[in-house]
């Protein structure tokens, strides 16, 4: 852990930027705005001449060296008050990660974006009317983008405009997410709602209850505004985990609530937890039309499964993809991690060969993220993970192996505390792409949640103004309150379509 000090009393959101920008550097680096205690000690001038072009110098102080950094950025157009600091922001976060890449040495091929969602950015510049070179330099030149990261992003929105040719205008539709917050067990990376699933004191039953409940009353707003759905996405915790007598209940309601089912253009369940998976709960998911599932091993190594707290072997990975696959299910998505604990690249091929031999229709290739909420982020000092290089290496691999195998990357997302500052990737053979991965990571369209867990994002087609909304991960509190929540949500949809009414 380093203390970076900074000179001067920057607004609240540029600390929380130069402090995410330090964490690339040094694990859970902090901020300070005096020099005491301090390991490193940053010095910045800015100026803004007539013509609106903003210079920035930062001088890095460690131990007796010393690292400047100039940056120069030329604007055509005067600013508001909101867009200078956002421009200027900006070039601070340049200079700053120029001088800590001089004193480390690590480049970081992501430049100065941080944030979840960068091919969010690059939608919004093709938007705008730019073209994909002038697209390229505006990364490059303003956000430090490597040119492997640039063509990265390209790819993925070059896909997802084939996959999906209305995203610009989706929004007039809406997504449903439901979570099911059970689990055979708790994994020792995972932050989402995922409890381990017992019968006991009648804490399932009641959840279901009440999710029917809340699928009848969003679906009757739903009828009631003819509004189509685009996809739904059942998630967790593992939808798998109930008994499969309470998912076919479940899906009745959901079709029988739900408006113009026969144009949902998507159903995926998560079935992500191979020891969750019968014969029965795939009858159940053939009889409503579903054969879209995951079936996620996330190595292929038994000691590793262990480590990490699932409760099933690699064999059973294996049998019970075959099972799906030979029940029906044509669209199987798979889950491998990068950098579990005392994994290395030998593990990380012996992963990518198993793979092969499924062929699973995509591939989703995820970064170990250390949640700060994780049981693996509490006890760091338990797991052995994988540093920066190998990380990379393992990543640089991901993408030759998915090529070779005819997968194109489709959907990317990053993450804070991510391991060797890398990203997650979702590949997938070519028509085979999730509609709802596109949908919730370019947030173009609302995202109604129900059940445990479930986050709501409400898009204003018009503005892009987004407001969330979250249902209670804990069961019982979900069992107290999920009645106030449909009246949350349907409130604020009533605003929200009142609102993007009185705009058109």
């Amino acid at each position: 852990m380093k203390v970076l000090g900074i000179n001067g009393d920057y607004p609240q959101d540029w600390v929380r930027v130069f402090n995410h920008i330090t964490n690339l550097f040094f694990e859970d680096s902090k901020v300070s705005k005096t020099e005491k205690d301090t390991d490193l000690n940053v010095y910045f001038e800015w100026h803004i001449d007539a013509d609106h072009t903003v210079t920035t110098t930062a001088e890095l102080h460690s131990d007796d060296e010393t690292y400047k950094s100039k940056f120069v950025q030329e604007y055509t157009d005067e600013a508001n008050e909101k867009e200078q600091n956002i421009r200027l922001k900006r070039a601070l976060s340049h200079v700053l990660l120029d001088t800590l890449e001089k004193l480390t040495g690590i480049h970081q091929k992501w430049g100065i974006l941080t944030g979840i969602r960068p091919t969010k950015l690059y939608h919004k510049f093709r938007k705008s009317g730019l073209t994909d070179l002038e697209i390229h330099t505006k990364l490059k030149e303003e956000f430090r983008l490597s040119d492997e990261k640039i063509t990265l992003m390209k790819k993925i929105v070059d896909r997802q405009l084939t996959t999906i040719p209305d995203l610009d205008t989706i929004g007039n539709e809406v997504s449903i997410y439901i979570g099911i917050p059970f689990c055979p067990t708790k994994c020792a990376y995972c932050t989402f709602p995922a409890y381990a699933i017992h019968r006991k004191n009648g804490r399932v039953e009641s959840f279901l209850d009440g999710l029917h409940i809340e699928i009848r009353e969003m679906g009757k707003w739903l009828k009631k505004r003819d509004m189509k759905i685009t996809s739904i996405y059942w998630g967790g915790g593992t939808p798998t985990s109930i008994e499969a007598d309470e998912m076919d209940a479940l899906y009745q309601t959901m079709y029988e609530s739900f408006p113009h089912a026969e144009s949902i253009r998507e159903v995926t369940v998560e079935a992500g937890r191979p020891d969750t998976i019968t014969p029965a709960k795939l009858e159940v998911l053939k009889k409503w039309g579903i054969d879209r599932i995951s079936v996620n091993p996330q190595s292929y190594t038994d000691e590793t499964l262990k480590a990490i707290g699932r409760h099933h072997t690699v064999q059973e990975t294996i049998d019970k993809f075959w099972l799906s696959r030979n029940m029906g299910m044509n669209n199987i998505n798979m889950d491998l991690i990068i950098g579990l604990p005392n994994e290395g690249l030998d593990e990380f091929e012996n992963s990518l060969v198993e793979t092969e031999k499924m062929q699973p229709e995509s591939l989703t290739v995820h970064t170990l993220s250390f949640k700060r909420a994780s049981e693996m982020t509490h006890n760091k000092q338990k797991y052995k993970v994988a540093d920066r290089e190998t990380a990379e290496k393992m990543m640089h691999r991901a993408h030759e192996w998915t090529a070779n195998n005819n997968y194109e990357p489709y959907y990317l997302y990053r993450q804070k505390n991510i391991l060797g500052n890398l990203e997650n990737v979702g590949y997938s053979k070519k028509g085979e792409e999730s509609i709802y991965n596109i949908v919730i990571m370019e947030e173009v369209q609302t995202i109604i949640g129900l059940g445990c867990g479930a986050s709501s994002k409400f898009v204003n087609a018009e503005t892009g103004k987004i407001t969330q909304f979250h249902n209670p991960k804990d069961p019982a509190a979900y069992i107290m309150t999920f009645e106030d929540a449909i009246d949350k949500k349907l409130e604020i949809l009533d605003e929200l379509y009142k609102e993007e009414t009185e705009l058109i």
